[in-house]
């Protein structure tokens, strides 16, 4: 087995058209309306500006370099501006009431053209369809035009912050649950990614390095919620992940929640009472293990030193492409590191196995293509030597243990 090369799946890269491309994924009406906001805006992001936003939708350059990483398949993200926002998708929060309509034509153009762009490596990408919850009755409809499409990475569900809660129901609310009846019969995963889920800090000169601190809190947050409320209970065949939060937070926040489930259960804790039958039959733990899986982007040996515990099976590792912090063009000597010492069969579930269970890729597909470019155990299983550690890199994935 160890002769064969690894089908190595990133669970976690990014994608989308440049501004212009989404223009043709508009109708007649709302291309008129996104001439007049063409003309007003303007890319944030200075340095993200020149060779490598390209990468987000070139075909040829991203597919040489996906080659030379060794990776084969890929969980695609959004990460461009859609039509009518003024920064990515990811980090732009909920829109407002007043901003909710045409922030929705903007997502949907991006689903539309994600459909498209996959559809051109389909056995490679499972791309991730976006969604809004400011009216759960149009969120339903998009999700299932999404499961119609093909996009078989599911969907982006948005965190819902406190900010948010006057003109957005908080996810644990009973009102989703026909959202979470259809995801469950499509067999859609609910993905969550990190830098998600901050409330608005405002424009302080300190409110960024405030938000970049309490980024890990507020995109793992949903996942103690959708735990403790029983979605995972009523709707058992459900499928989440959370990607690029890692994943060494994973059993200290279990052992907490089935602590709080079990005082909970019991009727008060301290001053506080709590109807009977608040909690779920079962702990958090419980339906963890069975619903939730963790994409662990640029993983590092700190992130993956529980993994007995949080379950080979349940960690797929990404990486982050096309992202500064992400692995690309160090990624061999990134799954070097990182998974030398985990044997074999560890190391072929969390670098694509479990992504390709998890997302629906056909192996048989992706083996023959890994057959040219996947790394093999006779050179994942050798440590890095010091003078082969990057020198200038961004991304956490040559931490050690010692750090």
């Amino acid at each position: 087995m160890s002769s064969d090369p690894f089908i190595v799946i990133s669970s976690d890269t990014h994608a989308g058209a440049s501004v212009e491309g989404y223009k043709e994924y508009l109708d007649a009406k709302h291309q008129s309306i996104f001439d007049d906001w063409r003309g007003t805006y303007k890319n944030p992001q200075k340095q993200h500006i020149g060779s490598k936003k390209h990468l987000n939708w070139d075909d040829e350059a991203r597919m040489a370099d996906m080659t030379d990483d060794g990776v084969v398949g890929e969980i695609v993200f959004p990460n461009t501006v859609p039509p009518f926002f003024r920064t990515s998708v990811l980090i732009c929060g909920n829109p407002r009431p007043e901003d909710y309509e045409l922030r929705f034509k903007g997502i949907q153009a991006h689903n539309r053209w994600l459909k498209d762009w996959c559809s051109e490596y389909p056995d490679q990408r499972a791309g991730i369809g976006l969604v809004y919850l400011n009216d759960i009755d149009a969120a339903i409809k998009e999700i299932e035009w999404i499961a119609n499409a093909g996009l078989r990475g599911g969907i982006l569900l948005p965190h819902v912050p406190d900010d948010c809660t006057s003109f957005i129901k908080p996810l644990y609310h009973p009102d989703y649950d026909p959202m979470w009846a259809l995801i469950e019969e499509a067999g859609l995963v609910v993905n969550h990614h990190g830098g998600t889920g901050s409330p608005d800090y405002g424009r302080l000169p300190i409110s960024l390095p405030i938000r970049l601190i309490e980024t890990g809190f507020f995109s793992t947050r949903s996942y103690s919620q959708l735990l403790m409320s029983g979605v995972f209970h009523r709707f058992p065949k459900l499928k989440y992940i959370i990607t690029e939060s890692g994943c060494a937070w994973v059993p200290e926040t279990l052992d907490r929640l089935d602590m709080f489930w079990k005082r909970i259960a019991s009727g008060a804790v301290g001053e506080f009472q709590f109807p009977e039958g608040v909690m779920t039959p079962e702990p958090p733990s419980f339906y963890a293990k069975r619903n939730c899986w963790y994409g662990a982007s640029s993983a590092s040996p700190v992130e993956i030193k529980d993994r007995d515990v949080i379950g080979n099976e349940r960690i797929c590792w990404g990486s982050d492409y096309p992202h500064y912090e992400g692995t690309f063009p160090h990624t061999r000597q990134a799954l070097r590191h990182t998974f030398n010492d985990v044997g074999e069969d560890a190391a072929r579930k969390m670098l694509g196995l479990n992504a390709a269970e998890l997302y629906g890729f056909d192996v048989d597909a992706l083996g023959a293509l890994a057959a040219k470019c996947g790394p093999t155990w006779e050179e994942l299983s050798v440590p890095l030597a010091p003078d082969e550690f990057p020198k200038h890199t961004h991304t956490n994935a040559f931490r050690t243990l010692d750090d």
